[in-house]
Parts: structure tokens; sequence; C-alpha cells
């Protein structure tokens, strides 16, 4: 394996890169960061949790490194994300690798004060991190000029793709400076970003380390098959079996993770909520409370899917199937992340067969089952906006274990070994 040194990286970066114990480049960083430091376009293809941050971050900071400071309105490189929790993390690792340096590292998303945004934009950005959205609201209002940045980045190019951002992208890319060198990076590989890199990159070098669509190897994948009604039961059974570890569960819909959420804390849990309908600030209070571990369960929609990176993740729970089977892929590389451990639990309704064998056929694999059995009759898929039962408290029922039955692997899963204890709260006196 490479180490740093070897990548043509600067004595600064290098410093800084130790200074964060890091030594060992991903393979992603070893394969894209001589690539992108020689000038060329890259397309990047890594499973989530492997570094793709700085395999483009530290190219930029060398390259931008002693090109003075920048105009007032005017950005010198544009990193895209889909997402205001992804934008964050690219920037706090981004700001790592700039201490010492003159480079200024700034953020535009929405959710947050926009005049604010536009008083930092009068002093110029050297790197620009920004949700495409919100960087064309400061465009209108005549408070960035991009005709001087010389790189863009497309980050997790692929979600942006499912949520519609391929039209901001072709208002956003036209105002750029040319020439300029283009990056694009994507855990998945969808037919249509073929044409998304014909479209802004140029004779670009595509740079695979996993197949499209493969979760890391480190995570444990298990599949419940379940009713909906009886999925509050599951979701407590599987919370019960480890008290305290870091919990991620995915509901389909704001409403549904938000019901979900209260029924947990109205049953002792300490459970926190992230969706679209949740203020910047509210986001960002539950993200740290998660990190820290004052707040072990974090219930969210596909909005966190590609925004936390958070080490310690032991589990990544599937309450309801993505519709998008590239989702699931990104959903659970929220876990097993910087070489850890972790399981990834689906549970599937009879109205979520169709999305499993869709997920399935994505992934190439075929997910071992932990309990009931596969749905008989034609696949199903649930309508869009998941339906009325969401996921509330459990409405007097007592969790319900399931033996393995028909296709369950022999043995108990792996949830099923750890020790049944209780994981609630005890409730402060009246």
């Amino acid at each position: 394996m490479k180490d740093f040194e070897t990548l043509g990286l600067v004595p600064d970066l290098l410093t800084s890169l130790s200074e964060a114990g890091l030594e060992t480049p991903t393979p992603i960083q070893a394969k894209a960061i001589p690539l992108a430091l020689s000038g060329r376009d890259v397309m990047g293809l890594a499973q989530t949790g492997t570094g793709k941050t700085l395999a483009f971050g530290l190219p930029l900071i060398q390259q931008l490194t002693g090109t003075g400071r920048p105009r007032p309105k005017t950005v010198k490189a544009l990193v895209l994300a889909p997402t205001r929790e992804l934008v964050n993390q690219i920037a706090d690792n981004l700001r790592v690798h700039t201490k010492g340096t003159k480079l200024k590292v700034s953020t535009v998303v929405g959710g947050q004060s926009i005049n604010r945004q536009v008083a930092m934009l009068e002093r110029g950005a050297d790197i620009l991190v920004a949700t495409p959205g919100r960087l064309i609201d400061l465009m209108d209002r005549g408070a960035v000029d991009l005709s001087t940045a010389r790189y863009l980045v497309l980050d997790e190019a692929d979600q942006m793709l499912d949520m519609g951002f391929i039209h901001a992208l072709r208002r956003i890319a036209p105002e750029l400076g040319t020439p300029r060198q283009t990056m694009l990076f994507s855990a998945t590989m969808p037919s249509q970003m073929d044409e998304l890199s014909r479209a802004y990159l140029d004779d670009p070098v595509r740079v695979q380390v996993t197949p499209p669509g493969k979760a890391a190897d480190k995570v444990t994948q298990e599949v419940h098959f379940v009713e909906q009604s009886d999925k509050p039961a599951k979701l407590r059974e599987i919370l019960d079996s480890e008290p305290g570890a870091l919990t991620l569960v995915f509901a389909r819909t704001k409403h549904g993770a938000e019901r979900l959420m209260k029924g947990l804390v109205a049953d002792g849990y300490d459970a926190a909520s992230i969706h679209g309908n949740k203020s910047q600030g509210q986001r960002d209070r539950a993200i740290a409370a998660f990190r820290q571990g004052t707040v072990p369960i974090l219930v969210a929609t596909d909005v966190a899917a590609r925004g936390i990176d958070i080490p310690g993740v032991a589990f990544v729970v599937n309450y309801d199937l993505p519709n998008v089977p590239e989702a699931y892929v990104h959903r659970i590389g929220r876990t097993a992340r910087a070489g850890r451990e972790g399981t990834a639990v689906a549970f599937c309704s009879s109205e979520e067969t169709g999305l499993l064998r869709d997920i399935e056929k994505v992934m190439k694999i075929e997910i071992p089952v932990a309990s009931g059995e596969m749905f008989k009759g034609p696949l199903q898929r649930p309508k869009m906006g998941g339906g009325k039962r969401g996921g509330g408290r459990p409405q007097g029922q007592k969790p319900k274990g399931q033996k393995p039955r028909g296709a369950a692997p022999k043995g108990p899963s792996k949830s099923a070994k750890r020790p049944q204890q209780r994981h609630r709260v005890r409730r402060r006196a009246a």
C-alpha cells in the first residue's frame, strides 16, 4: 500500500495528515490524488466511508495554496453536495488541512440566514462548499461570481441526480470559468451518470475501487420479514439487544420519522430526529448529541444518508426500505466506517418485497434472513409517502421475537446473540 508521501503532496499537507492520525491513504485516495494533482478530470467511484472527501480535497488545497486572496464575491473552487449535512461535513474535513494556510473554506446551505451568507461572500472564498439550491439563490442576488472558479467538484453526484439537482447543475456549471478541472465522486453508478460525465467532464479518468452498489466489507447485513404494524415492536427488540449502541434508524417520510421518534421517547428511549421539516439548528444539535452519545438513537429520512460521518455508529436500521435501491447502499454506509464493524438491519413488510428485490439486484447479493419468511404473492411496492402507519409506539404491544423460518440462516442472527438488556432511561419523578 502506498503512503501519502508517494502521492506528490507537499510537506505542509503531509504534516497535517500526520497530525490528524492519517498515515496511509485509502484506495480511492491513492488512485485519485495523483490524477487530480496532474490536472486531469476524475470520475471516482467508491463506497461510502472510504475517504472520498480527501481524494479531491487534498489536491484542491495543494493547487490553491499560494494563489493569493480571492477578490470580493469571487470563488476559486466550487464543491457541490446534495445536503446541508454533507456540505458541513466536507467543509469540516477540509478545514483540518487548511489550518496554517491563508485558504478560506466557506459554506452556503439552505435553512440559514441568506443575508449572512451574502455578507460572507463579500470577502470572497477560496473553496466554496454549497448545496445547489441555495447557491442559485445567491447567484440570483448577484452575491457570488463563479467566473473565476477553475475547479468544480460534484460530490455524491448520484444523489444529486436522485434529488433532481441536474437542472440546478445545468444552471450553475456554465457560470464557472474555463478551462477548469472537474471531479465527480459517487458511491453508485446509475444510468444517468455517464450522461452527466460526458456533459461536464473533459476526457475524465475513471477511478473505481469497488463495484458500484457494493457495501463496505465489514457491514453485516440482515433482513427481518415483518408486517408494518409489527415494526415498532421489532425495532424495540433490536434496540434492547445492545443498550447504548449508536443506532441510526431510517424512515421513508418526514412525518413517519417524527412519529417514530416521538413513540420511542414516549417509551423511555433517548431518541432524536432529523428530516426536512427540522431547522438547520435543530438538525445540527441532534447530530451533535448523537455523535457524543448523549442521544444514542437518531431517526432520519434520507436527508442524513450521506451527511453523517460518525465512526461509532453500530447499527443502521432500515425501518422503511427506500424507494430508490441505491439509497440503501448509502444508508448502510453510515456504519462500519473507518475500519470498524457494523450491522445493517432491514425490515421488509409485505408491501416492500419489490423494494427488497430491487436492492438485492443492485447490490448483487441476497441479504441473509434473520427472522420471518418472504411474503408470498406478487412483488409489491409501497405507494410514495409510506402509508399511514409510519411507526409510532406499538399500541399496547409487547415486543414479539420471531423465530427464523423458511429461508432463515442456521443459528441466531448477530443481533440475537447479544444479551437481551433493557435500553430505557428512568423517568424523572413528577
